[in-house]
């Protein structure tokens, strides 16, 4: 494995290549960024002020956590999102126009509980944790780098391409 395995021209042999997790690893708050894989949504997240995800100890999750100021994070609701039509348009959520725009959206996206499940699931006949979102066709695999960082493949039902994240964890303040 390369000095950092993040530099790779295959995130996919990569997520294979990495180890498992127990659902018990992920209860906390997590800091996202893509993983260049040449997805259409490559830094359409970070545009809009992603900051990554939170897990519970009931294993529920806050599937997207945004930013909406220095200090403060805002759950939003996938299934507020049309993801056919925001697929086709991700190049307007690499713009700024989109960047200032969002914040004026998420109160209305915002999301009244947790939106996922953690669950065990069986990838390619190995079991690997993922967070199942309850209101959208959509899995995140997850795999460990290291200590405090995972690797992330999101899985839309229906779409071969794959989204790739890292997820590193941060102190609650």
């Amino acid at each position: 494995m390369p000095e950092n395995p993040l530099q790779t021209s295959n995130p996919a042999n990569l997520f294979q290549s990495l180890a498992a997790l127990e659902l018990s690893d992920l209860v906390g708050l997590w800091r996202g960024s893509h993983v260049p894989s040449g997805h259409p949504l490559d830094g359409v997240l970070e545009n809009l002020g992603w900051f990554g995800k939170r897990f519970h100890p009931n294993l529920r999750a806050d599937a997207l956590l945004f930013r909406t100021g220095p200090a403060r994070l805002i759950p939003i609701d996938p299934r507020f999102i049309p993801l056919p039509l925001a697929l086709r348009l991700t190049s307007f959520g690499r713009s700024r126009v989109a960047r200032n725009w969002f914040p004026y959206v998420q109160k209305m996206l915002r999301a009244k509980g947790p939106t996922a499940t953690l669950q065990l699931l069986d990838l390619e006949n190995t079991p690997t944790v993922a967070m199942v979102y309850d209101h959208q066709p959509v899995t995140d695999y997850f795999r460990r780098i290291d200590d405090r960082t995972i690797l992330g493949m999101m899985c839309l039902k229906g779409d071969a391409k794959r989204f790739f994240f890292t997820l590193t964890k941060v102190a609650e303040t």
